[in-house]
């Protein structure tokens, strides 16, 4: 007797636990979300860093004035893409790379302006901003294969933005070497990579003017990827503006 009054017992309380149990019956989130972040100075989409360069935040107003935001990242090319996103309204806006912010804000907490963007998503969606970057990077002529296995190259940067408040100085240019395409501030090969470093406002007397940069050494028969960035002080997130990317091929003679 006390075996059967122990079985419905148990009977008893595995059935109320599992009444209060319900399916999740929401469907997983399955909304395309893409675009480009475009280069004022250039018009087209922004160089930038593959893993760790500028971040898409997503502020979801549909049921909040204040949500917590999520975050997804930019291409290296300057494109995005994210396919799992909810259906909903959203306050969209790019955010961490070296370009003047889309929402700016007074001293006191005021905004001083606001181009982020408010989208309702119910479908793929494709959506473009344009931003000032801090410098407008690029090649003044091909990179130079030299007899000793080095390569040189030439470039300028310029102001990318006439924004009073955004014309910090020039801190340094970055020649960046890779063995993969993924190149940038993090992914490089310090053995062979330079930089070439400014005080004060040293850098901004370089400002439009033709720089050469040469690497170290490099080993030969092989491709590497190359790219050079420039950076400004006051730059919270010490990213770079840069070049695209070029390949170049050491080969040695056998």
């Amino acid at each position: 007797m006390k075996k059967i009054f122990y079985y419905l017992s148990l009977f008893a309380i595995i059935f109320t636990a599992n009444s209060c149990f319900k399916i999740d019956d929401v469907a997983a989130p399955d909304k395309v979300l893409t675009g480009n972040v475009i280069d004022s100075t250039t018009g087209k989409p922004i160089q930038t860093e593959q893993g760790n360069g500028i971040r898409i935040k997503l502020d979801e107003l549909s049921w909040s004035a204040n949500p917590i935001p999520t975050y997804f990242g930019v291409k290296q090319d300057g494109t995005f893409s994210d396919t799992k996103i909810f259906a909903g309204r959203y306050r969209i806006t790019p955010v961490d790379g070296p370009f003047v912010p889309l929402i700016q804000l007074s001293s006191t907490g005021d905004t001083i302006s606001n181009r982020s963007k408010i989208l309702n998503i119910k479908a793929s969606t494709k959506v473009n901003f344009t931003v000032e970057p801090f410098l407008k990077v690029e090649w003044v002529s091909d990179p130079v294969v030299n007899p000793d296995s080095t390569v040189t190259v030439q470039i300028k940067f310029t102001r990318g933005t006439t924004n009073p408040a955004y014309q910090f100085n020039v801190t340094d240019a970055y020649l960046f070497v890779s063995e993969n395409t993924y190149v940038g501030n993090n992914n490089y090969d310090g053995r062979y990579s330079v930089q070439v470093s400014y005080s004060g406002t040293a850098g901004n007397a370089q400002l439009g003017q033709p720089i050469t940069i040469k690497s170290k050494k490099m080993p030969g028969n092989r491709t590497y990827y190359i790219r050079v960035g420039a950076r400004t002080a006051d730059n919270v997130q010490k990213r770079y503006n840069y070049t695209d990317i070029k390949p170049v091929s050491i080969n040695l003679a056998k």
